[in-house]
């Protein structure tokens, strides 16, 4: 009876023609590939899981002494060289040429780039092998998303010099964009950094090449100098900061032309000053805790979904809240010397997701359990925050609590 295959036979097969490729770099790529779906698949720390399938693959092979086998071992050693067992391989006798330049690359450049309003940067290497039998010079180029905290996408490829090109082309074109060379360590610490979130989320982001060439990605970041030390977390602003910063956005132009520096006493202002709250609340669930930082992307973050999820709002609340972010966002595109383009377009995305707002407002559909529970407590005339009247209700309502 027939041995079933395992996974290892399942790479072993898909690499049969490892050989035949022309250079280094090609079989780099395909081995990244091949220890993607491994990535992929994982639920916890997929760079862990990597690293164990590519130990286990090389003690199940070792006796292998096909060219593919051989080839494909040399392959994994040098994108995982912190496997076990890695530093003990070796090209087999029929290895390809190239073979003796894999992994053997050096830096050429480092760069970064991204949007004004600070939502995404993206940060791109190039490298040349050591001798040019290991292939032509190409790029990585790694997606930081901001606002999620994560390594989002990566991309290997060439030709460098067009890829660069590319960029440069694109971003010179886009008031909206910057380019700049950036420091390599500080290019390997912040990819790095975010990508060891990303290699812990239960489910990893849509289209790209994130699974397919992280395993490559890894190997090249190695290249860079040593990460340089993250920078401190960013704390949240402090009641006195908050405050003042209020105040200043009360003395603005943006706060004027939206009449919110005369609003005096009652309901209204009370709503006002929940609306700051909020603001500056949701600006410190970010990593870097700025308030001044609202594109279209986290205005739609904010409105269209954190603020149904952790606050509830009354009436006046929430016909005063867009009204807030429109003349906060335009004081902050200000402060931060944003071109008049990206202000115009953080306005209008807000103008265009109010009716969604107001919508999702009326539904509650995407209120969290626990702000619904405030919500229901409100509508019988309960103040949540009267721990009295709070005992009370729960006495009185015992019975349907129970049943529930």
């Amino acid at each position: 009876m027939a041995t079933p295959p395992t996974p290892y036979d399942a790479v072993l097969h898909a690499a049969r023609d490892v050989t035949r490729l022309d250079s280094a770099l090609d079989a780099e790529m395909l081995g990244a590939a091949l220890l993607g779906s491994v990535y992929a698949i994982a639920e916890t720390d997929r760079s862990a899981a990597v690293r164990e399938f590519v130990a286990g693959f090389l003690a199940a092979t070792a006796r292998r002494r096909t060219a593919a086998a051989t080839t494909i071992r040399s392959v994994f050693a040098a994108l995982v060289p912190d496997a076990e067992g890695a530093a003990r391989v070796r090209p087999g006798s029929q290895a390809p040429p190239w073979s003796g330049q894999l992994g053997r690359v050096h830096l050429t450049g480092t760069w970064a780039y991204g949007d004004v309003y600070g939502d995404q940067t993206s940060y791109l290497a190039t490298f040349a092998y050591d001798d040019e039998a290991g292939g032509p010079e190409h790029a990585l180029v790694a997606l930081v998303d901001h606002n999620i905290g994560i390594t989002k996408d990566v991309f290997v490829g060439g030709p460098a010099r067009r890829i660069l090109a590319e960029v440069r082309h694109l971003c010179a074109a886009d008031e909206l964009t910057w380019f700049r060379e950036e420091d390599p360590a500080r290019m390997h610490g912040e990819v790095a950094r975010h990508l060891t979130v990303t290699d812990d989320l239960g489910e990893l982001p849509g289209e790209g090449s994130l699974a397919t060439d992280r395993a490559l990605v890894g190997a090249r970041l190695a290249v860079l100098p040593a990460a340089a030390p993250p920078r401190p977390a960013v704390a949240p602003l402090s009641a006195a900061e908050r405050t003042d910063l209020v105040r200043r956005f009360l003395a603005s132009p943006e706060a004027a032309r939206a009449g919110l520096d005369v609003v005096d006493g009652g309901p209204e202002l009370a709503s006002l000053h929940f609306c700051f709250s909020l603001l500056l609340d949701h600006a410190a669930s970010f990593p870097d805790a700025d308030p001044l930082r609202w594109s279209p992307t986290v205005a739609g973050l904010f409105l269209l979904d954190w603020v149904h999820r952790r606050a509830v709002l009354d009436m006046d609340d929430a016909a005063m809240l867009p009204r807030v972010l429109r003349a906060w966002a335009r004081y902050a595109a200000r402060k931060r010397g944003l071109p008049e383009t990206a202000a115009a377009q953080t306005d209008a995305a807000i103008g265009e997701m109010v009716p969604e707002f107001a919508r999702l407002y009326s539904t509650g559909e995407r209120r969290s359990p626990a702000t619904a529970a405030v919500a229901q407590l409100m509508a019988e005339g309960v103040d949540p925050d009267d721990p009295a009247a709070l005992d009370a209700w729960i006495e009185a309502n015992r019975h349907r609590l129970t049943d529930d």
